[in-house]
């Protein structure tokens, strides 16, 4: 069972994120128009945003310490906010200013916290193998902390998620591997593009328990997540997770999602966070007064990082061979 004051908690992350998401879309959209240039204003290049997938971040990260590590994907921002990477590094991070989380060199696909154990990367499947090493280390350490790395459905296609689950499995290492099931790898639909009809069925094939969960139910994530890491603090072992969430807007900003058709309007209906407010007002636990509240606290924290990554000096082209490996 999941609390009350936890239930409540667990909305107002989602809106957190969302809040956040909808900003960055908002200033990465300002300058790149009339005529659509990926690379020009504030925040060039390519941008991968998580509207529908918050309650994954949200159930995931709050079974998860500070000593816990998480490797997340090229769509990384849900992760990192739930994870408690600091919001206003990681905004001038993909503002490409000094005062960000990799001093404005990385960019919003990679993301890196060495005090909340984050990391992402804009390579598929990659943070999977990272995460059999982490879990390793903290085997060989005798630590009771976990890894967890989080993938899309089409990085289950590549060699490093059969690679490090086969690994896991072998060395029975502290790590649950994580598949954010949206629907489509880019723009190809998975019915199209993966033999099994659950990514979860796979984990028999490493002698691992799988499971797929349903719903985008953020209570539901959070049960079944609570299960995979307390079955690895205890020394049982990998589990792998397939959670079915939805990907409400493009694989990238400025994707037109033509190939997408009738299903984008089901996509954008199945907004998880008004279907969970919903829930919540129905049970008493919140009111609309509240409600109002938790966003106007969401968008005034958000602002603020965006504020402070603008007024956040860029790095000066002399350093760019400082904090890299040569």
């Amino acid at each position: 069972m999941v609390d009350n004051n936890q239930r409540v908690e667990f909305y107002r992350q989602m809106v957190r994120i969302r809040a956040y998401e909808e900003a960055i879309r908002r200033d990465y959209h300002a300058d790149k128009t009339p005529a659509w240039d990926i690379g020009a204003g504030l925040i060039p290049g390519e941008m991968h945003l998580a509207a529908g997938q918050e309650p994954v971040a949200v159930g995931l990260c709050a079974n998860l310490r500070d000593d816990d590590a998480l490797t997340a994907p090229h769509r990384p921002h849900h992760l990192a906010l739930a994870k408690g990477v600091d919001m206003k590094a990681m905004t001038a991070e993909i503002f490409g200013r000094t005062t960000g989380l990799g001093k404005g060199k990385g960019g919003h696909m990679h993301l890196f916290d060495p005090d909340k154990h984050f990391s992402c990367s804009g390579i598929i499947a990659e943070g999977m193998p990272v995460a059999v090493g982490q879990a390793l280390a903290f085997s060989r350490r005798g630590t009771d902390s976990v890894a967890v790395a989080v993938a899309g459905e089409g990085a289950a296609n590549q060699g490093a998620f059969h690679e490090a689950l086969n690994l896991a499995a072998m060395w029975k290492l502290p790590v649950i591997f994580i598949i954010e099931d949206n629907d489509w790898a880019i723009s190809v639909p998975r019915d199209t593009s993966t033999s099994v009809a659950n990514n979860a069925d796979r984990a028999a094939a490493y002698g691992v328990p799988g499971e797929r969960i349903e719903g985008n139910d953020v209570e539901a994530i959070y049960q079944a997540v609570k299960r995979a890491v307390d079955r690895a603090r205890s020394g049982g072992g990998p589990t792998l997770l397939e959670i079915h969430t939805v990907r409400m807007w493009g694989h990238f900003e400025g994707d037109a999602q033509a190939y997408r058709g009738d299903e984008l309007a089901e996509a954008e209906a199945a907004d998880p966070i008004p279907a969970y407010e919903a829930k919540l007002i129905a049970d008493d636990l919140l009111s609309e007064s509240e409600i109002a509240q938790i966003l106007a606290d969401a968008t005034e924290e958000v602002e603020a990082a965006i504020a402070f990554a603008k007024a956040s000096p860029e790095p000066d082209p002399s350093d760019a061979y400082q904090h890299v490996f040569a």
